[in-house]
C-alpha cells in the first residue's frame, strides 16, 4: 500500500496552542494529563489524499485510518498475525467463495450499526472507476471488478456481482480465482466499511471522517494538525488508553526531534539520520529501534524507453552493483538500516519467503558493475538522475552517498545526480503521474504481513503501487499461481521464483532494509511499534 516515508512540517510553538484548544502549553501532547488518560502530541505529514480509506495508500493518511477504523481483521501488532475483529467468522471450502459473518454490536461513532452492507458499499465504491480510488486493484480479485472497473471505458454496472449481502450481519465474496490468503489482507485499510454518512453527504464526511475505531477525528488544519480523540463508545477489545492523539506537521524531522527534546513534542517516529549518534544518550531506553515491514528502493520509470529498452537490464543491474550499501548504511545510518538482499523484509522471517534472491545483483562490485553499465549501452544521454522527497528520512545524504558510489564507480564526473523534491505530497504526486526521468525512491511498508504484499502491488503489470510500469508476463503467471496455491510452502515457493524475475530485470534496486524508530518523553509509557513501524497509539499511557 504504502509509499513509506515520514514527511514532516514545522509548527510553531504559539501556533499550535491557538490551535488546539485543549492545550494549555506549547509542549507534551497539549497539558490534559494523570492518570495514564491524557492528551498526547506526535510528529505527522500531511496525507496526500483525502482520507478515504480506499484512496490512501501511503503511510500517513495510514495511521490516521488505523486509528478511525476497525475491519474484518486487524494485525496483531507484535507478531503481526491477521486476527479477527469485526468478522465473527470467515469461511470457505475452496478457498474462492467465502461467507462473512460479523460479530453483533459493532456501530459507527455516529450511531450508524456497522452491518454487512457497511462492507459491501464501501467495496463496491472503492472499485468503482468513476470514484478514481488509488486502491480499487485491492479488489480485482472479486467476481465482476473488470464491470465495474473496466481498462478502458465506461463501467458496465455499478456494484460487483461477486458481492452479496445475505442479512445485516452475513455476506458472501466470490473470487475469480482462488487465493487461499485473501482473508488475511482483509486488514488492510482499503478494505474498511463505510457508513452511510459517506455517501449521503461526501463532501461533510471528507471533512471529518467517521469510522468506527476507538479515535475520532477532532478537527483537521492542512499544514499545521489533526486532533484524534478517545471515542468513549467504542465496543473493540483494544480501546484507547489516552485521552487523544494530536498529530503535528512537520517538514523537517530534525525540527520534530529537537522538539522531542525540548519536551514541546511527545512522539517522533522517524529519528533522523543527524541523530542517531546521539539518540540512546538522549533519550537511553525511551528510544526504540526494531526491525519492521520495511524496505527502501529505487525505482526505474519504464515508461520511458531508454530506461526500458531490451538490454537495459545490464545497465540496471550494474547500476544497483555500483551502490555500496554496506558503506553507507554503516556511515549514515550507523547500522539502523540493512543492506538488502531481495525485495521483501527480513521481517518476514525465512519461513514467511525471506530470502537472499537478488544476489550478486545486489553486491557492490565496481569492476562488474562499470563492465555491465558499459556492455548494455550506458547510461541514457551519459547520465541519471535520483528523486526523493528530501523533508524528512535523510533522503538527502543517501541520494548523495549512492550519487557519489556510482560517479565513482564509472570514474567520469558526476554522471550521478540528485533531484530533491521538497515535500512528500509533491514528490508523491509526481510519482503517481508518472513524470520521473530516471530512478526514483519508493519507500514500501506492507499492508500486511504476507510476501505477496512486497510483490503483487508493486510489481504486478497494472497493480496500484506499480508506478514504474514495469510488466513481465512469467511473472505475472507466477504470481497468479503462487495465489492459487492453498500450500503455503508452495505459494512462498512460486513468489520466490517470480523475485528471481525481479532479480533478473531489476525494475526496482533494493537498497536496504528500515527497522522501525521512534523516541519519546517520559510524560508516555507503554510506547511500542507495530510490525508496520507505526506507534500502537490506543495503547499509549499518558502521565
Amino acid at each position: 500500500m504504502r509509499g513509506a516515508s515520514h514527511p514532516t512540517r514545522r509548527v510553531a510553538c504559539a501556533i499550535v496552542v491557538v490551535l488546539a484548544a485543549t492545550a494549555t502549553a506549547c509542549g507534551g501532547g497539549g497539558g490534559d494529563s494523570g492518570g495514564g488518560d491524557g492528551l498526547l502530541s506526535s510528529s505527522w505529514g500531511d496525507p496526500q489524499n483525502p482520507l478515504e480509506p480506499a484512496n490512501t495508500n501511503e503511510v500517513q493518511g495510514g495511521k490516521v485510518l488505523d486509528m478511525v477504523f476497525r475491519g474484518l481483521k486487524r494485525y496483531d501488532p507484535e507478531t503481526g498475525e491477521a486476527r479477527d475483529m469485526v468478522a465473527e467468522k470467515i469461511e470457505t471450502t475452496d478457498s474462492q467463495n467465502f461467507t462473512i459473518t460479523l460479530k453483533p454490536g459493532w456501530t459507527f461513532s455516529n450511531g450508524e450499526k456497522v452491518t454487512a452492507k457497511s462492507f459491501v458499499d464501501a467495496w463496491n465504491y472503492a472499485a468503482h472507476v468513476d470514484n478514481k480510488q488509488n486502491n480499487a486493484p485491492f479488489f480485482s480479485d472479486i467476481v465482476g471488478y473488470d464491470d465495474v472497473h473496466p481498462e478502458s471505458g465506461a463501467a458496465k454496472a455499478k456494484t460487483m456481482r461477486g458481492l452479496v449481502v445475505k442479512d445485516e450481519r452475513t455476506f458472501t465474496v466470490a473470487l475469480k480465482d482462488k487465493f487461499s490468503t485473501w482473508p488475511d489482507t482483509l486488514g488492510y485499510n482499503a478494505f474498511m466499511p463505510l457508513p452511510q454518512a459517506f455517501f449521503t453527504d461526501h463532501a461533510a464526511w471528507l471533512n471529518k471522517p467517521v469510522g468506527n475505531g476507538p479515535y475520532t477525528v477532532d478537527a483537521y488544519t492542512k499544514g499545521s494538525e489533526m486532533r484524534l480523540r478517545r471515542w468513549d463508545g467504542y465496543k473493540g477489545p483494544d480501546k484507547a488508553r489516552n485521552a487523544g492523539v494530536d498529530l503535528r506537521v512537520y517538514t523537517d524531522n530534525n525540527t520534530a526531534y529537537q522538539d522531542l527534546i525540548s519536551g514541546n513534542l511527545d512522539l517522533v517516529d522517524d529519528i533522523p539520520a543527524q541523530q542517531l549518534k546521539n539518540v540512546e544518550s538522549d533519550l537511553g531506553d525511551r528510544y526504540i529501534n526494531q526491525p519492521a515491514l520495511l524496505i527502501q528502493t529505487l525505482v526505474f520509470p519504464f515508461y520511458r524507453s531508454e530506461w526500458s529498452r531490451p538490454g537495459m537490464e545490464k545497465v540496471r543491474i550494474g547500476i544497483s552493483k555500483a551502490i555500496n550499501r554496506e558503506q553507507i548504511t554503516k556511515q549514515i545510518y550507523q547500522n539502523t538500516r540493512t543492506p538488502a538482499k531481495d525485495w521483501t523484509s527480513p521481517a518476514l522471517g525465512d519461513k514467511g519467503g525471506y530470502a537472499d534472491t537478488c544476489g550478486d545483483a545486489c553486491t557492490y562490485d565496481a569492476a562488474e558493475a562499470k563492465r555491465l553499465i558499459n556492455e548494455g549501452g550506458g547510461l541514457p544521454g551519459g547520465r541519471m538522475t535520483l528523486t526523493s522527497n528530501v523533508d524528512t528520512g535523510s533522503h538527502r545524504q543517501w541520494m548523495d552517498a549512492v550519487c557519489n558510489s556510482i560517479n565513482n564507480v564509472l570514474g567520469r564526473g558526476p554522471v550521478c545526480t540528485v533531484n530533491p523534491v521538497g515535500t512528500f505530497a509533491d514528490f508523491r504526486n509526481q510519482v503517481t503521474g508518472f513524470r520521473m526521468a530516471g530512478p526514483f525512491r519508493s519507500g514500501w511498508q506492507a499492508d500486511y504481513p504476507l510476501i505477496q504484499n512486497f510483490l503483487e502491488p508493486l510489481y504486478y503489470t497494472g497493480a496500484s503501487a506499480n508506478h514504474g510500469k514495469f510488466t513481465n508476463q512469467r511473472f505475472d503467471a507466477l504470481v497468479d499461481r503462487a495465489n492459487a496455491e492453498s500450500d503455503q510452502a508452495a505459494a512462498i515457493k512460486h513468489f520466490q521464483d517470480a523475485e528471481k524475475i525481479l532479480a533478473a530485470q531489476m525494475p526496482a534496486i533494493p537498497l536496504w532494509y528500515q527497522s522501525g524508530s521512534a523516541g519519546y518523553t517520559e510524560r508516555l509509557s507503554d510506547v511500542k511499534l507495530n510490525q508496520f513501524s507505526v506507534p500502537v497509539y490506543d495503547q499509549i499511557k499518558v502521565g
